[in-house]
This record gives C-alpha cells, structure tokens and sequence, in this order.
C-alpha cells in the first residue's frame, strides 16, 4: 500500500514542503493529497478527515497516522533506511538532527516577517534585529555543515537529507526577500534550487492561482 501525504498549497504551506521533499527526493513513493488552506469549512473537514490535529501536513501509511513535519521525516527514515535522510556517521547524524529541531522550533521572526510565497515579487523588505539573527544564524548553520562535511557532496551533510528538507523553505525565503548572503550561502542555495524534486515543487506552486490575503506581504 503505497503512503499518502496531504499536503496544503505549494505556493505557501512550508510546513508541506519539508516532508514532501524529503520523500521525493530520496525516490520514496507516495501518493499526494492536496488540500487548499484557509478556503473555508469543506476545506477544513476534509483534513479533520486525516487527522484530528486539524493541520498538514499529515503522512497516512495504512493503519499509521503521522501529523508534524520532522515527524514524518523521522518516521520515513525509520521505514526506508535505504534513502539515507539521515547521515550515516552516529555524530554527523546528531548533528544533523539537532539542527534540524532548531529549525522546527526557532526562527520565528523571520518565519514571520518572511512568509513563504514564491508568487511574491522579488524584492527587500525592512526586517527586525531578531529576524536579522535569525539569518545569521541560519547562514552559519550552513557554513558550518558545508565546512565539515562538504568534501563528500554539495548538500548540508554531503548528500541530500532530513536537514536539508527541513531547511527547504528558507531557501525560497532567502530569494524572495532578497536577503543578502556569504557566498557559501550562496553556492548551498544554487544547490537546493538545482535539485529537481526542489524544482518540481517550485513549478508547481508558481503554478497555482489561489491567492490568501493573510500570506500576502508588502
């Protein structure tokens, strides 16, 4: 039985993107689930329908309901060991795990100030001092990954993982708000928009045409 991931709109849902790239990535079949956020109660009942939590994104493998992002991805590792989400070496992977629980749980100014839209016009808005340590602090995360481990690939931990799924959306939030970054900023940025699991995400939320005024910034 193949799994199923519901998902919300490309265009917005960064919480969507994490698992789905995660799984498309590393060839993980699953069958996708698109449910429109914000558009009103048939909507919503539709995803109580999954999950009582009332939130995408949500992973159905038969009898097993998984609901959170780095949930998902966990559990992924553990049924498909084979996708490598997570690094091989004990110390790299807890490395990898606890950057990635600081993206789950931190970040909030600019998570804020900084939604995710890739329909908005590329340009620069005027940012908070926390927003702005939070993009010192997300580029030195990736410095510091490409600097220890990037001798065995382009991606935060060599090869394609968990971290970087989990991190996906800053890349779209770095390009769309014209957020200046350190060349290796950079050059793990061209590398996240050249993967095709990344571009295919892209293509299809700038496919899209529902627009939610809430997600809607200046």
């Amino acid at each position: 039985m193949a799994l199923k991931l519901v998902i919300g709109n490309k265009n917005y849902s960064s919480w969507s993107m994490r698992p789905w790239l995660a799984l498309r990535a590393t060839n993980i079949a699953f069958e996708e689930i698109s449910i429109p956020l914000y558009t009103g109660d048939a909507d919503k009942q539709r995803i109580l329908g999954f999950t009582h939590s009332g939130k995408v994104p949500v992973l159905i493998d038969g009898g097993v309901t998984i609901w959170d992002s780095l949930s998902i991805i966990e559990y992924a590792a553990e049924r498909f060991p084979q996708a490598g989400l997570w690094p091989e070496d004990r110390a790299a992977r807890a490395h990898a795990r606890s950057i990635s629980a600081e993206m789950h749980s931190g970040f909030v100014a600019l998570r804020n100030e900084c939604g995710m839209n890739l329909h908005r016009p590329v340009h620069a808005i005027a940012l908070s001092d926390d927003a702005r340590a939070n993009i010192d602090r997300v580029q030195q995360i990736w410095m510091e990954c490409r600097g220890r481990y990037g001798k065995s690939g382009p991606f935060l931990f060599g090869s394609f993982g968990a971290a970087d799924a989990m991190f996906a959306p800053v890349v779209h939030r770095f390009r769309t708000y014209a957020i200046p970054t350190e060349p290796e900023t950079q050059a793990y940025m061209d590398t996240m928009l050249a993967l095709p699991a990344f571009r295919e995400w892209t293509n299809a939320a700038l496919a899209e045409t529902l627009v939610i005024d809430k997600f809607e910034t200046a």
